[in-house]
Formats: C-alpha cells, sequence, structure tokens
C-alpha cells in the first residue's frame, strides 16, 4: 500500500500545477492591465482568458494521449509543458506572447485533469480509490495555496514583481516532471495493450493477497466484451455521459473559478484596501485546503453523493450571503466570511468529487475520451465564466452575479437527489457495468459495498 501512495502523490502533483497555475495570475491580473493599458475585454479575453482557453483545447485532446501513449507518459509532458509556460510567461514583454506561453501552461492543466485522475483510479483499490484520486485535488488547492502566498510574499519587490510570481512555478513543475518518471505504468492500461506481464507486476503491488490472475480475468473479461471503434457517445454511455456532464458543468456555474481568478479584485469591490484583499486570500487557500482534506477524509466514508449534498447546501447558503452583501452594501470583512464559507462549501463537496467521480464513472477502455468530455465542459465554463466576470461585474454589479450562481446550485443539489448515483467502494469494472446496463438512477442499485478490485 505504502507504493500505492508514492505513486499515487507523484501523479498528484499535477494537480499541484493545475492549482498554482490557475491562480498565480490573480496577483499579476492589474499590474498587466496597467503595464498594458489592456481594455477589460481584451484583458479578459486574452490575458488572462488564453490560459482556460488552452486548458480547453488540453481537456478536448487529452484523451488522445492519455489512451495513445499511455497515461504515464502524458503526465511527463504535462510538466514539460508547466515549465516552459512558467518561463516563458515571465520572460514575455508584450500580451500576446505572454498569452501565448499561458496557453501552453493551459494545454498542461487540461491534459492534467484527465491523465492524474484515470491514472490513480487504475492503480487505486476500491476502497480507497476516493481518498487517492481525492489526493489530486488536495494538491489543487495546496498548490493555490502556495500560489496566494507567493504572490503576498513577492508583491511589493518591485515592477517586476509579476514575472517572479509567474516565474517561480518553473521549480516545482521540474520537480514534478522527475517525479513523474519514477511511476510505473497503469496496468488497466498495460492490459489493455496486451502488456500482460507488466501489468501483473503492477497488479501484484497494488492488491497483495489477492488473486491476481483472478482480478486481470475480470478487467480482460471488460476489455473483450467491448466492440472496435466505440465512443462515448453511443446510446448505451449516454447516462454515463450525462452525470459526467452535470457534474462539470455546476462545479462551474458555482463560480467558483471566478472567484479564484479575481479574489483580489471581489475583495476590492466589496470594500477592503489591496493589501488586505490579498492577505484574505490566503485565508482563502487556508480553508480550501482544511476543508478539502475533510472531504478527503469523508469520501470513502460517507461517499460520494452525501459530501455533495453538503456542498450544495453550503453553496445555497453563501452564494445568497454574498448575493445580499452586496446588494445592500455590507462592506468589509463580512463579505470575505460569506466567501470563505463558500470555499468551505466547495471544497468538501464539488472540490473532492468532481474529479473522483468523473474518473469513476466511465468503462476502462473510453476512460481517457470519458475524462476528456467531462473536463472539456468543466474548462469550457471554467474559460467563459471568469472572462465574462470584469464586464459583469461593471455592467450588472456583483449582487446579480452570485444570485445566478446561488440558483444554479439549488438545481446541482435537485441533480445529486434524483440523478446522481453513489460510486464508493466499488471496483471500476463492476461500477461500469452497472451503469451501462440500466440506466439505474436509484443509488441503491449500485452497492454500498464493493467488489475487490
Amino acid at each position: 500500500m505504502k507504493k500505492i501512495w508514492v505513486w499515487s502523490i507523484a501523479a498528484a502533483l499535477a494537480g499541484f500545477l493545475f492549482g498554482f497555475d490557475t491562480v498565480v495570475i490573480s496577483g499579476a491580473d492589474k499590474k498587466l492591465q496597467t503595464l498594458w493599458d489592456s481594455s477589460d475585454v481584451f484583458h479578459g479575453a486574452i490575458v488572462i482568458g488564453m490560459a482556460l482557453w488552452g486548458t480547453v483545447v488540453g481537456a478536448l485532446l487529452g484523451g488522445i494521449p492519455t489512451n495513445k501513449l499511455g497515461r504515464k507518459k502524458t503526465l511527463i509532458w504535462i510538466g514539460v509543458l508547466y515549465t516552459i509556460s512558467a518561463l516563458g510567461s515571465a520572460l514575455s514583454n508584450d500580451p500576446i506572447t505572454f498569452a501565448i506561453f499561458r496557453f501552453l501552461g493551459g494545454l498542461g492543466v487540461g491534459a492534467s485533469t484527465i491523465a492524474a485522475p484515470a491514472y490513480i483510479s487504475e492503480i487505486a483499490p476500491a476502497k480507497d480509490r476516493g481518498k487517492l484520486v481525492g489526493l489530486y485535488q488536495f494538491n489543487i488547492v495546496f498548490g493555490i495555496l502556495i500560489a496566494f502566498f507567493s504572490n503576498y510574499l513577492l508583491n511589493n519587490i518591485g515592477e517586476n514583481s509579476w514575472r517572479w510570481m509567474l516565474g517561480v512555478e518553473a521549480i516545482p513543475a521540474s520537480i514534478y516532471t522527475v517525479f513523474a518518471l519514477t511511476i510505473p505504468k497503469s496496468p488497466r492500461w498495460l492490459l489493455s495493450k496486451l502488456k500482460v506481464d507488466e501489468a501483473r507486476n503492477v497488479l501484484g503491488v497494488i492488491n497483495p493477497g489477492q488473486d491476481v490472475e483472478q482480478l486481470m480475468l475480470e478487467i480482460n473479461t471488460e476489455n473483450k466484451t467491448t466492440v472496435t471503434g466505440e465512443n462515448i457517445f453511443m446510446k448505451k454511455y449516454r447516462f454515463i455521459l450525462i452525470l459526467a456532464f452535470c457534474i462539470a458543468f455546476f462545479n462551474q456555474l458555482s463560480g467558483i473559478n471566478a472567484f479564484l481568478y479575481y479574489a483580489p479584485r471581489i475583495l476590492e469591490e466589496a470594500g477592503l484596501g489591496a493589501s488586505t484583499a490579498l492577505l484574505s486570500s490566503i485565508g482563502i487557500g487556508v480553508t480550501n485546503m482544511l476543508f478539502t482534506l475533510l472531504g478527503i477524509f469523508l469520501i470513502d466514508r460517507m461517499g460520494r453523493k452525501q459530501l455533495m449534498y453538503i456542498g450544495s447546501v453550503g453553496y445555497i447558503i453563501s452564494l445568497s450571503l454574498v448575493a445580499c452583501a452586496f446588494f445592500f452594501n455590507w462592506e468589509g470583512m463580512s463579505v470575505a466570511i460569506f466567501l470563505f464559507l463558500f470555499i468551505a462549501a466547495h471544497a468538501v463537496g464539488q472540490g473532492t468529487v468532481i474529479w473522483v467521480f468523473i474518473s469513476e464513472i466511465f468503462p476502462n477502455h473510453l476512460r481517457g475520451y470519458g475524462q476528456s468530455f467531462g473536463s472539456s465542459v468543466h474548462w469550457i465554463l471554467a474559460a467563459v465564466v471568469p472572462s465574462l466576470i470584469p464586464i459583469l461585474f461593471a455592467t450588472i454589479g456583483p449582487g446579480i452575479v452570485f444570485t445566478f450562481f446561488a440558483f444554479m446550485m439549488l438545481l446541482q443539489l435537485l441533480f445529486v437527489a434524483f440523478v446522481m448515483p453513489e460510486t464508493k467502494g466499488i471496483s471500476l469494472e463492476e461500477l461500469s457495468k452497472t451503469l451501462i446496463k440500466g440506466k439505474n438512477r436509484d443509488e441503491k442499485v449500485i452497492p454500498a459495498k464493493g467488489t475487490k478490485g
């Protein structure tokens, strides 16, 4: 089990770079707009938004190398992209060059949301799969916290502080790339490529004391029942596709990425000074990390669905309070406190569940493509929503924006209650079989305690 944890942590470090890369721009946001005298539209769509569109492309196409080259090689290339992006962005002297290098980092972010959860889910025993895949989310929020902290420390070192904020990412990116070279290939991917002996060795480490040959037979049974040329858009996979779409859709319609990208700006809008707003961002990062740890602790105990209930209710309450704060001019720390509650609700619910859930529900031979679909929905919305925030705040105001997000979380609560199944503790093969069969939306159809695997 020790080796599984080491391998999972190494793969999950892609999440650290995801979190760091996503949020580090918040410290440079206003500096870059002033430096290049950009309009709100150009700044939001190009300077900030290009990284997000890179993420969309990475998510759309990331399933191809994940399936063809394998999970491990894809993770290595992700590290290379992060390193190049960090150095290039820091050395850029114009907004277009800057946007191109940020686009490369976005490719790494998008691909990591496919390759890392898929890899970890395929090496994890069923009983521990939630918390092991959850390490990816933990690393995302840890990366977010370190980015906020790094931005705070580097904020006042001179007019080129933004270069240091962005360039420092090259250090963890290089370290991660070295770690990715040390992990074994996914046993389920190896079996799909008929590399039986290598798969047997990895499965022996993952499942000590279990009958490895029997497990290989179960995996191969699923592989043999697949039809050449299958894709995730076939009718029999429709329910799984709906699940992946909805969880990704609601994740971004909570406003989480819009908030993380513009946290200092939102807090300044609420009446906090620039320095206090940046410092409050660190508190947001700490809250995110602590409640993510709580979610990881609970996900294999309470299950995915229960955490989504908790998160949905927390979203509705916190977003409604934030909206009221802007409508009724409740200035200062009250807004920060409501946003802290929002982050806690996200971290323990959607934040912990999304990558675990999407990595579980697709069959082995389509996991990379299914992961790509769910990630693409997530990232297309993550590109659109934050890009609109400066314009929406300037036109209709923050109060209406946060009211809309609260309404969407009410719809998420209905999705959890009436559509989402429970997936904890079930082998990937058994889970895939159950979801494909039936369009079974009742969580009782899926056993609470899973089969071996």
